[in-house]
């Protein structure tokens, strides 16, 4: 078996892509993590569009990653610690469908896989609200336009900013521990 066979899709919405990236960026196994849009009706939508509403479309992250080297079921672990998985509207500071958040899976496997995830998370009373984070096939996703890849690289100063003027930082420290704005 080639190298190439081992690569996966795994692509998961969480508010914001910008907040989605870091988190996955520099981890072992992980090849590319993009920004863009997906789940819509149209075709190569742009970020006005999508913000505007009307797309159908959400913001998410595609990560390409190797599955010998990290597995899709650590990838969700480390997707339900960036989110509010109680909020079904949108992700902190950022409302809407075009901010909702969801797993989008590839195959039967992965759906097997978020299921299983989430049901243990609602399960283990972490959180006093139910775990709504839909769980959906995957459809075409758009990559989003270049100044919203690695944002947190091009523009540090504004992505700490941002963590925690939205409230995500204060969040993730709450449910899951320490968070380090600078790795």
């Amino acid at each position: 078996m080639e190298a190439d066979d081992w690569l996966q899709l795994a692509t998961f919405a969480g508010g914001c892509f910008w907040c989605m990236v870091k988190p996955f960026d520099e981890i072992p196994g992980i090849k590319k993590v993009v920004s863009g849009y997906t789940g819509g009706t149209i075709e190569n939508p742009t970020y006005e569009q999508v913000c505007s509403g009307g797309t159908g479309h959400t913001e998410a992250v595609q990560i390409t990653f190797d599955s010998t080297i990290i597995s899709y079921s650590k990838l969700i672990e480390l997707y339900w610690m960036q989110i509010d998985p109680t909020d079904a509207e949108g992700q902190f500071y950022d409302r809407g469908d075009s901010y909702r958040p969801a797993i989008f899976y590839h195959n039967e496997e992965q759906r097997a896989l978020a299921e299983e995830s989430k049901e243990k998370l609602d399960e283990s009373g972490k959180f006093s609200k139910p775990i709504v984070v839909a769980i959906e096939p995957a459809k075409p996703f758009y990559e989003a336009e270049e100044d919203h890849q690695h944002f947190y690289r091009k523009n540090p100063e504004r992505y700490t900013a941002y963590q925690h003027g939205s409230g995500r930082a204060q969040f993730i420290e709450r449910y899951w521990g320490e968070h380090d704005e600078s790795k």
